[in-house]
């Protein structure tokens, strides 16, 4: 007898976790709402796609926000090498960028979604697009039958990989939260993972557009407690603040803003690799080699074009005042600027925004070496709708095929052996 499958969601999680079940001889349907797969696929890494990590496993599990001990199984299982293996082997060839960052050669994630769609085919997974799922039929504590728009579809088993809440556009609406409420397990409320800042200055909008290098940023509540920190990339947008490191201190910063209901303040030392000496001898040297200038002109070896202005106005320095006039005070208080320049962060973007979601079913309830729920018997989970997050960098897709491998396989294995 054939053992049906039937994969709700064709993401990253769903499509591995159907291949992965079709080539263990599993007969597999893949339902997806929307009318083509792997729509949030295409969009991630600003449609370069950031597959994985090519950290070793050791620092790669450091990825992760929340919950990264749920996926040790799974990682081992079907680790970044296997991932990057499977993509090389069906001819998509990759490249490993700064900070081990995997990417197709091509910096195209359509050519992703494309490798998985060819092996959907021919590995005889039945994909049926634009079918949404109403619910989920469970009959005395097993899986039965998933009822949809179109009809109702009898198997032995489910894999749930609906995704979460972040980009709705593309499918994720938070659909499988319902059904796993249903079903009786608990959901940690889902909230925005990897997101843009909120600051309410207007110096920090007239630098919409400025990427910032090197730079270290750390966060502290208003009683001066430090909540996260981390070095690198960073972009002042038309509302805050975003790019590489900020995204990775969101999720800190935002479960921050939600319970202590106050601001955050972010400082940010534009000269992280000079320490407070040497970049008050730098100020010093420039003051002198531009001794007539008027301080407003005399910024330009030490900061961009863009903040100088800025920089000046906070300083509290006359712009008009000579170089040779500046007093010490105004000098260090110019360095402690430099060193730790404070926005104001008061909420987060919205979850629809956010480039992952974290929250989701409590991973308490499922098995991670199967990704089957301990409470209901024939229904698995994959990807975002777990309550497992990741980092900016790879890990986050990396744990979606990773549990969708595991979940596939283990579903197959354990319908053959249930017959």
């Amino acid at each position: 007898m054939d053992m049906k499958i039937i994969v709700i969601g064709a993401g990253p999680a769903g499509m591995m976790a159907a291949i992965t079940a079709a080539q263990l001889g599993a007969k597999v349907t893949l339902l997806e709402k929307k009318e083509q797969p792997g729509k949030k696929l295409k969009i991630t890494g600003k449609g370069r796609c950031n597959l994985t990590s090519a950290l070793d496993m050791d620092e790669f599990m450091k990825g992760y926000a929340g919950n990264g001990r749920f996926l040790y199984s799974a990682l081992n299982a079907f680790s970044n090498v296997d991932l990057m293996d499977f993509f090389r082997n069906r001819g998509l060839e990759l490249v490993v960028e700064r900070g081990q960052r995997v990417f197709p050669i091509s910096e195209q994630a359509g050519d992703v979604v494309q490798v998985l769609l060819k092996e959907l085919q021919q590995t005889g997974v039945e994909l049926i697009t634009s079918c949404r799922v109403n619910k989920i039929d469970i009959i005395e504590g097993r899986f039965s039958a998933v009822v949809t728009e179109q009809g109702k579809y009898f198997a032995d088993a489910v894999i749930i990989t609906t995704g979460g809440l972040s980009y709705p556009g593309t499918g994720s609406t938070g659909d499988g939260y319902a059904w796993a409420k249903v079903m009786g397990h608990k959901i940690f409320e889902p909230r925005p993972g990897l997101v843009p800042l909120i600051s309410k200055q207007q110096w920090v909008y007239s630098l919409q557009g400025l990427s910032l290098r090197n730079v270290q940023a750390t966060a502290y509540s208003r009683e001066g407690k430090k909540i996260a920190e981390d070095f690198g990339e960073m972009l002042f947008t038309h509302f805050g603040v975003s790019g590489p490191i900020i995204l990775s201190m969101s999720r800190s910063i935002g479960d921050y803003l939600r319970t202590a209901k106050q601001p955050v303040k972010l400082n940010l030392d534009l000269k992280p690799a000079l320490t407070n000496e040497q970049l008050d001898m730098r100020i010093q040297r420039d003051l002198t080699k531009y001794a007539r200038r008027q301080f407003k002109n005399s910024l330009d070896e030490l900061l961009p074009q863009k903040l100088i202005p800025v920089i000046v106005s906070l300083s509290g320095i006359d712009p008009e005042k000579e170089c040779n006039q500046i007093t010490r005070t105004e000098r260090l208080s110019l360095l402690s600027l430099l060193k730790a320049l404070p926005i104001e962060i008061t909420a987060t973007r919205p979850i629809a925004e956010a480039i992952v979601t974290a929250g989701g079913v409590d991973v308490q309830e499922i098995d991670p070496r199967s990704m089957q729920s301990r409470l209901v018997q024939g229904v698995y989970f994959a990807g975002e709708i777990l309550d497992v997050d990741g980092y900016t960098g790879g890990f986050n897709l990396q744990a979606a095929f990773s549990t969708g491998y595991v979940a596939g396989k283990r579903a197959a294995e354990q319908v053959e052996k249930a017959e």
